[in-house]
């Protein structure tokens, strides 16, 4: 096990961000997050990560855990000069060597004296990849590396981290903005909305035509599509109540949500 959550929860201002979550992350395993905006995806990252303690339950990581981040957006002076070899040395004390098998393992070798601030969505992915591979992490975090990649791009990034994953062992949480389609790799699924709303595997796609027409089959073998199973939903003010129960508007009227529908909540820190 390198990470584990146990009815975790983190509460700011009187507020709870995240509450009950539970989960774990071992070595080769790829766990995807997913939810609306602001359901807690990140601020359960940072729990997973250490960076923020637990308000309630337990966080437990393995002992010495070498973990990776890579953040959702970086955002960097368009007018500075800086080479993506320079930029992978910033923090890191890494060598050439080190540099090189980044480059290679993420197939940007050719990218190695270009600037950052001419590199497409997915060349600035595939470096921040390779920046965070640099040391051989045993847990890495990714928060949303696709966005803003198109559905061609999005494959190859997915079969990039499944070659990463391979090749490290290493377990990976990987937080998705897509609420239905995920990393056909993914091992297991958790939705949140302040909470662990359901969890599971996700349903292979291959076998569907009419994906298959919409997307291609490269993609059809890359991604898979995750079936939500909830037995609560969320009122808009994001209170909780069985599946079914009927509740009154502002108005007076009466309105059901439907069974899978999933509301924002909160904010992610």
């Amino acid at each position: 096990m390198l990470v584990s959550l146990e009815n975790a929860g983190i509460c700011r201002s009187d507020k709870w961000l995240v509450r009950g979550v539970s989960m774990t992350v071992d070595p080769g395993e790829i766990v995807t997050l997913i939810g609306p905006n602001g359901s807690g995806k990140s601020t359960t990252a940072k729990l997973a990560l250490g960076v923020l303690s637990a308000d309630e339950g337990v966080a437990k990581r393995k002992h010495n855990l070498h973990a990776k981040y890579v953040p959702q957006k970086l955002k960097l002076n368009r007018n500075l000069p800086l080479s993506v070899t320079r930029f992978l040395r910033l923090t890191d004390s890494a060598d050439k060597v080190q540099i090189d098998a980044a480059l290679r393992a993420t197939e940007t070798e050719h990218l190695a004296t270009a600037q950052m601030n001419i590199l497409s969505g997915g060349e600035f992915q595939r470096v921040m990849l390779a920046r965070a591979i640099l040391s051989s992490p045993e847990f890495l975090v990714l928060d949303e590396p696709v966005q803003g990649v198109d559905y061609n791009g999005e494959i190859t990034l997915y079969k990039l981290i499944e070659d990463i994953r391979n090749s490290l062992n290493c377990g990976i949480l990987l937080i998705s903005h897509d609420l239905h389609v995920v990393m056909s790799t993914t091992d297991r699924v958790v939705c949140l909305n302040g909470h662990v709303c359901c969890s599971g595997p996700p349903a292979k796609v291959a076998s569907s035509e009419e994906f298959k027409l919409l997307f291609g089959e490269r993609a059809a073998s890359g991604l898979a599509l995750y079936e939500h199973h909830h037995d609560h939903e969320h009122r808009p003010d994001g209170s909780i109540m069985a599946s079914g129960e009927a509740y009154s508007h502002n108005n007076g009227s009466s309105a059901r949500a439907g069974s899978n529908s999933v509301h924002e909540v909160g904010s992610d820190v």
